[in-house]
């Protein structure tokens, strides 16, 4: 597949989806040929508008065509685990939008079809491979400004309220941790790793969804604390307090961004430059693993996904969320 274009399906023709195949447009070398949606109006309207051939209803046509190398998973939450282990048993390579499933077990068990069928399997945290993030990862792993003192993230955006919304229902992992407090929990993760312990406490919509959770992880000579929520914008920035120096990743940290270096009474921005959504950097990740017959990514990889789903159910076994 060296010199192959990888050619993509896309499960779920949402809101996620229209940015991963607007940037799939810009990669060379790569190409949507198929889509799956339940409504073939939406599957129609999103085929003819990134140029892919095939639309299907059935999301197991899809997994069955012989045409696709890869296939983006852009169901809801709690579809994860059963369209990810779909599309690997007919062999494809599969690229599953975070959170990868509801629950550790899930994610165990995507892990071992992926195993047992020796294909590539990587959760879409895209966030890790955006230059920018890559970035302040250097900055942290060289210790260029000293030791990792303290973690400051948030991501809140005030949700329209309703009812119907997949954003407000429990049962598909609705709620602000799933959907956005994976992110400041991964800048404490990536970083700084498991924490020894952690606080937290939420509210709740009365859907049963969490529309509100604040955390803190605390480490032996660190801590971090973390804000998610459905009710308020806020800042959402990174902010990482270093011996030397703050690094702060500037508002909406989770996707293309700047990012400013506050030391000695100076400050400096940087940008990055970024001229697409941000979704092209991890998918040509993933299109270099699977030209490489690889079957793990060595940045998003099965270990960190694990410590992500197993941090995600600590927290909502602290605040008393079940799904």
């Amino acid at each position: 597949m060296n010199k192959k274009t990888i050619k993509w399906g896309i499960i779920g023709c949402g809101k996620i989806a229209h940015k991963f195949a607007t940037d799939l447009l810009t990669i060379q070398d790569a190409e949507l040929v198929a889509v799956a949606s339940r409504s073939r109006e939406n599957g129609d309207t999103f085929a003819n508008k990134y140029n892919a051939k095939k639309v299907y209803t059935s999301y197991e046509d899809l997994a069955k065509d012989h045409d696709v190398n890869a296939v983006y998973v852009a169901t809801p939450h709690s579809f994860h685990k059963a369209h990810s282990i779909l599309c690997m048993q007919h062999k494809k390579a599969v690229l599953c939008e975070k959170p990868f499933a509801m629950n550790a077990a899930e994610v165990e068990e995507m892990i071992a079809v992926a195993k047992e069928n020796n294909v590539l399997l990587m959760e879409a945290l895209w966030t890790y491979f955006l230059p920018h993030y890559q970035y302040v990862l250097d900055i942290f792993k060289t210790k260029q400004f000293g030791e990792l003192k303290e973690i400051k993230a948030d991501f809140g955006f005030k949700a329209t309220y309703n009812l119907e919304s997949r954003l407000l229902k429990k049962e598909v992992g609705g709620g602000s941790l799933l959907d956005i407090g994976i992110y400041p929990i991964f800048t404490a993760l990536s970083t700084l790793g498991m924490p020894n312990s952690i606080a937290a406490k939420a509210t709740y919509f009365e859907t049963g969804a969490d529309s509100e959770c604040n955390m803190v992880f605390n480490y032996s000579k660190a801590k971090a604390s973390l804000k998610s929520t459905l009710l308020e914008n806020t800042p959402t920035e990174a902010i990482f307090s270093f011996e030397d120096a703050t690094v702060q990743i500037n508002t909406m940290f989770h996707q293309p961004s700047t990012v400013t270096i506050y030391k000695n009474g100076l400050e400096e921005t940087i940008d990055f430059g970024y001229k697409t959504i941000g979704y092209n950097f991890e998918t040509q990740h993933f299109n270099q693993l699977l030209r490489e017959n690889k079957t793990e990514s060595d940045i998003m990889t099965f270990e960190f996904s694990r410590k992500l789903i197993q941090t995600l159910d600590k927290v909502r076994e602290i605040i008393g969320l079940e799904y």
